[in-house]
């Protein structure tokens, strides 16, 4: 449902603010007291946008967030994550497990609220909606519900962006995709990333993929695009 807003919080008091705000919006709330019941409130009812503690009991936000995104049923929920700490290398690994946006506390509830009508705005992602949980091209295979890939049987480890970069190319195989819409599909609108990290991160994906790195080419003045037949 577009109207509907998941928030797991073990301390929702702290929150009430912020839902007294999305009510007056037009939203229906719902509460999930710890990680389990905010997995299983997420794959029963899809909500429009997922607000997560990072620390809750029995199942972290970022373990939360891990699952839904690893899911092709609830991996385009957007995802914010709430925290008290701030250390950078907590935030990177929010948006490593696929979280689009990252606000620590305490937070002013009106600039959370202006974010959540940012990420509802926001384009739905490249992609075949249709594409089913495991990906082939040439000797590459992604199995999306099991977050693997393997190249000619050989299992390799990815970074989760990496995984979510290799995936929305595998989705459009043989279709040219632009920088910009592989920034906007993979990374999170807050994140401030430049448009060359995403050359970066293709560069080192090529590397851990061998000789199938060759699959993935570059459009001169275009972009990107996995071929299948390139090998």
């Amino acid at each position: 449902m577009r109207n509907r807003i998941l928030i797991a919080d073990d301390e929702p008091d702290a929150l009430k603010l912020l839902e007294a705000r999305l009510v007056e919006l037009g939203f229906e709330v719902v509460h999930a007291a710890d990680g389990l019941s905010a997995l299983s409130s997420a794959q029963r009812d899809i909500p429009a946008l997922a607000i997560l503690d990072v620390m809750m009991p029995h199942m972290s936000g970022l373990e939360v967030c891990r699952s839904l995104k690893g899911d092709p049923k609830t991996a385009r929920i957007p995802i914010m994550l709430l925290t008290a700490r701030t250390d950078e290398v907590d935030r990177v690994l929010g948006f490593e497990f696929g979280a689009d946006d990252y606000v620590t506390k305490p937070f002013s509830p009106r600039e959370v609220v202006l974010r959540v009508q940012a990420l509802l705005r926001r384009p739905v992602p490249v992609g075949n909606s249709a594409a089913g949980p495991v990906l082939r091209a040439g000797g590459i295979v992604i199995d999306r519900l099991a977050l693997r890939v393997t190249v000619r049987n050989r299992a390799v480890e990815l970074t989760r962006t990496e995984f979510k970069l290799l995936s929305t190319l595998m989705e459009n195989t043989g279709r040219v995709l632009k920088r910009e819409d592989l920034l906007q599909t993979v990374w999170p609108r807050h994140a401030n990333i430049e448009l060359r990290t995403v050359d970066t991160h293709l560069r080192r994906l090529r590397e851990k993929l061998g000789t199938s790195g060759q699959l993935i080419q570059t459009i001169r003045g275009f972009g990107y695009r996995i071929d299948d037949e390139a090998e």
